[in-house]
């Protein structure tokens, strides 16, 4: 985006992948939670198509920890897979009726989310992160600083 615009603004990137990623799990936590609390009657809407009814749990557990974990960015990238993959399914197995125009643009919308997916699972939940958190903090509890402001590890001073 810094070529782009002409400057180089890594605040302002790591805030449009914070947007994005929010914006990418949205989705899946809302649906998540939407089947998770109408239970009974998404089993029995996923079984008029096929699906067995057991398949719901791990749909909705990968819905929302997918979701979440994109959301916060923990292991976001994994999370990102695991969420394009399963859009790449849904798009297959649920949404090949094209002769239907809202069947056409629901595969369509999955094909899209799923290319999303991909592309976070490529470039990293970005600074803004519980991952990016856990490693600069990780970095720390491995280093001491030197009275001349240089950073080393505890071996090294030892």
């Amino acid at each position: 985006m810094d070529r782009v615009l002409g400057i180089q603004n890594t605040i302002l990137e790591n805030a449009v992948l914070l947007a994005g990623r929010l914006l990418l799990a949205w989705i899946f936590v809302h649906e998540g939670t939407f089947l998770a609390i109408n239970f009974d009657a998404a089993s029995a809407g996923m079984a008029k198509v096929g699906v067995p009814a057991l398949a719901l749990i791990p749909t909705i557990a990968l819905q929302l920890v997918a979701g979440v974990a994109i959301a916060v960015g923990w292991h976001a990238r994994v999370g990102a897979a695991a969420l394009g993959l399963f859009c790449l399914a849904t798009a297959i197995l649920f949404h090949t009726n094209f002769a239907n125009r809202n069947e056409l643009l629901h595969f369509e919308k999955d094909l899209a989310i799923a290319g999303g997916m991909f592309v976070l699972m490529l470039h990293g939940a970005g600074s803004l992160s519980v991952d990016a958190h856990a490693r600069k903090n990780a970095r720390h509890e491995g280093s001491v600083r030197l009275t001349n402001g240089e950073i080393a590890t505890k071996r090294q001073t030892s």
